[in-house]
């Protein structure tokens, strides 16, 4: 099986390992990759954002499906350009990847098909005064989010007034966020326990992968601003099985279903992030493919082979297979360049990597030992092993509890070193609170 992964961050690599834990054969190539995705398949140069290109490269290397990992070019049409190859393709079409693309959308998509969520209005470019007026109106604590991509940083918890202006302000006037900002999405403050649900569907069909839990703030104890993810854990114990089958059924199928009859079928991997609150589950926001970090625990938590699985939501075909997760916890933990997430340095040697193996071997305590996933890295000309992005690194371990996968990431964290290293010590406070 030849395979094509988009992407270059900590979530693809997470794919590409998950599908070489396979017993089935497979050739990966990753576009472009990073330092550590190399050693599971080739990296490769070519534009992505040019869809001949892409088209060009499966047509020569007889690639058999290509997944799509990050949002843009989801976003972008890259799936609708090869199924129109007919090409298979795990992601959303353009249309349906709006849910994350555009939250004006999805907050409306939400309101037409009664899928709870915190109440909001939208302002356009030109509505910033009117914005100004309605978070003065409403009050603080308030949210308040540019509508277009972010890289998951457009949504701001102003607990202040004086916050929630800035945030209006950075975003509709001073062009924080460029155009991603120019229309903003301000709704109530929810109340509650945060909770990531991975939907794998062909449009049709469905199944869910354990629910995780990120930790987006870049301090312990949620404190901050607010990051791409600098942690995270699954099963989330916040979702039991009673909110797990409020989730589905107030939330995933209706969702499901009114993308088909809005005639836009989501096929691909649909993350949902939910706030659960004393009413139940409500949606905070929708994303159009695999959470990262939450990639890295769910993924290791799959027990069914990740090609089988991939190549189902490829080819339509979810309905003939059973998705099944391993007994027990994952977690990871990020190690972030100083500075993340406002300016970084890069280049920054990496050292402690060299010593450890990758692979997914046994360890003490009821663990496994962890799996080093790269996110900001590179390769240098001399072959160091080098920073290459905010945050560089996700450490993962799978083990019997929760305590005990915490235990092995943190051990394996305690080995790798680089000028400026940031990481919390805190994952998983809220899943070990709720287990003792």
């Amino acid at each position: 099986m030849r395979i094509l992964i988009i992407g270059s961050g900590g979530r693809e690599h997470a794919i590409a390992w998950s599908l070489k834990q396979s017993p089935q054969p497979t050739e990966l190539f990753i576009a472009p990759g990073n330092g550590g995705t190399q050693a599971l398949g080739r990296n490769v140069s070519f534009d992505v954002t040019r869809h001949e290109e892409v088209i060009g490269f499966v047509r020569r290397e007889s690639i058999d499906f290509v997944i799509v990992g990050p949002e843009q070019p989801l976003v972008d049409g890259l799936s609708d350009a090869l199924r129109k190859e007919s090409i298979p393709v795990v992601g959303p079409s353009a249309a349906a990847a709006q849910l994350e693309g555009s939250k004006a959308f999805s907050k409306s998509f939400m309101s037409r098909h009664g899928i709870p969520t915190a109440a909001y209005r939208t302002f356009s470019s030109d509505q910033s005064d009117e914005a100004l007026d309605f978070v003065r109106e409403e009050g603080v604590p308030i949210v308040v989010k540019a509508s277009g991509l972010a890289a998951g940083k457009g949504a701001m918890v102003c607990m202040t007034l004086a916050e929630a202006e800035n945030a209006v302000r950075g975003l509709m006037k001073d062009d924080m966020l460029g155009d991603a900002g120019s229309t903003v999405v301000i709704e109530s403050f929810m109340t509650g326990e945060e909770a990531s649900l991975f939907v794998l569907t062909d449009g049709v069909d469905f199944s869910i992968l354990a629910p995780a839990q990120d930790h987006k703030r870049i301090g312990e104890g949620d404190i901050g601003p607010n990051t791409g993810g600098m942690g995270a854990y699954a099963p989330a114990p916040v979702m039991t099985t009673d909110l797990m089958n409020a989730a589905i059924e107030r939330v995933i199928r209706p969702t499901l279903e009114g993308m088909v009859n809005e005639g836009m079928p989501y096929q691909g991997i649909l993350y949902v992030g939910l706030m659960i609150t004393e009413e139940g589950p409500k949606v905070v926001e929708y994303n159009c493919r695999l959470g990262d970090p939450e990639a890295q625990v769910v993924l290791p938590l799959m027990k069914t082979d990740a090609v089988d699985v991939f190549a189902a939501l490829a080819h339509g075909t979810l309905s003939g297979l059973e998705v099944e997760s391993y007994e027990g916890a994952a977690a990871c933990v990020v190690l972030a360049s100083a500075g993340y997430p406002g300016s970084y340095a890069k280049g920054k040697a990496i050292s402690g990597i060299g010593e450890m193996s990758d692979s997914n071997g046994s360890s003490s305590a009821g663990g496994e030992a962890a799996v080093i996933f790269h996110a900001g890295t590179r390769v240098s000309e001399s072959g160091e092993l080098q920073t290459n992005g905010g945050r560089v690194l996700a450490v993962a371990a799978r083990g019997v509890t929760l305590q005990v996968a915490l235990d092995e990431a943190y051990r394996t964290v305690s080995q790798i070193d680089f000028d400026g290293v940031q990481f919390r010590r805190d994952i998983g406070h809220k899943g070990l609170a709720h287990n003792d």
